[in-house]
């Protein structure tokens, strides 16, 4: 499930917690809507998606599986197969028609990927998502998950990793804290000038939209939590902008024998 906040805080449910994720990303309209944009939003996001691929333990020439989850159309992949040519893409996306839009932006890439069904948002993974994989990264769509669920999440890309395999998140977090908050805003309304004025102005709907992008995002630190309790370690905030973070960690490596 790719990240919304770039298509005008897309509804993708109701207040009172009841999910309607399908009913936006399985919608041939909005896709198709979002798709057109894409390209202006990667622009923005170049360096982060470089930073990704330049954290994972590899060196340039090395052959290895990883796993983009909440993968859309693929841009995270991308960038990755791009930077390590011998590399193999996994692209979880539980969206039909995201994942015929990345099968169409993929193609070059030929058999270096294949898209499998998962939804992130539900419990058990199906077997069609290999174990055992040399990297995991997701970018974008923790946030959407409720807080249980992330911390399920996480023990579920424990397992999966191979011993001394990387899992690295790029998304959105939120903060307790009204001083930080308020220069969170500040800075962004010094950017984008646009911003206060969209804000302040937003229809009903685009209200409801707002609230349901950020009803489950949560500060870093619990997040953080999730990843030590559920085994990582080298965890770290590699990466951080306002309200943006890369961060992640590594399953431990196998004793030595």
């Amino acid at each position: 499930m790719p990240d919304d906040t770039d298509t005008g805080d897309i509804d993708t449910g109701d207040i009172d917690g009841t999910d309607t994720n399908e009913t936006v990303w399985k919608s041939d309209h909005m896709v198709a809507s979002w798709v057109a944009a894409e390209g202006e939003r990667e622009r923005r996001r170049a360096g982060q998606r470089r930073l990704m691929a330049e954290l994972l333990a590899f060196d340039d020439d090395d052959a290895f599986t990883f796993i983009d989850l909440g993968a859309g159309t693929g841009a995270a992949a991308k960038v990755v197969l791009d930077h390590f040519p011998k590399a193999t893409a996994v692209l979880a996306e539980y969206s039909a028609q995201m994942t015929a839009e990345g099968r169409r932006a993929l193609a070059t890439y030929g058999a270096r990927f294949r898209y499998v069904e998962l939804d992130l948002a539900a419990g058990d993974w199906p077997a069609a998502v290999p174990t055992g994989v040399d990297a995991v990264i997701s970018s974008l769509c923790v946030h959407h998950l409720p807080d249980e669920r992330k911390r399920a999440l996480f023990a579920q890309i424990w397992e999966h990793l191979a011993p001394g395999g990387w899992y690295l998140n790029y998304d959105p977090v939120s903060t307790d804290d009204p001083v930080v908050e308020a220069a969170w805003l500040r800075a962004g309304d010094r950017q984008d000038p646009a911003a206060a004025a969209a804000r302040a102005h937003r229809s009903a709907e685009e209200q409801l939209r707002h609230e349901n992008h950020v009803r489950y995002m949560i500060p870093l630190e619990p997040q953080l939590a999730f990843l030590r309790e559920a085994g990582f370690e080298g965890i770290d905030v590699y990466w951080k902008q306002l309200d943006y973070v890369i961060y992640g960690g590594r399953r431990p490596p196998a004793p030595a024998p």
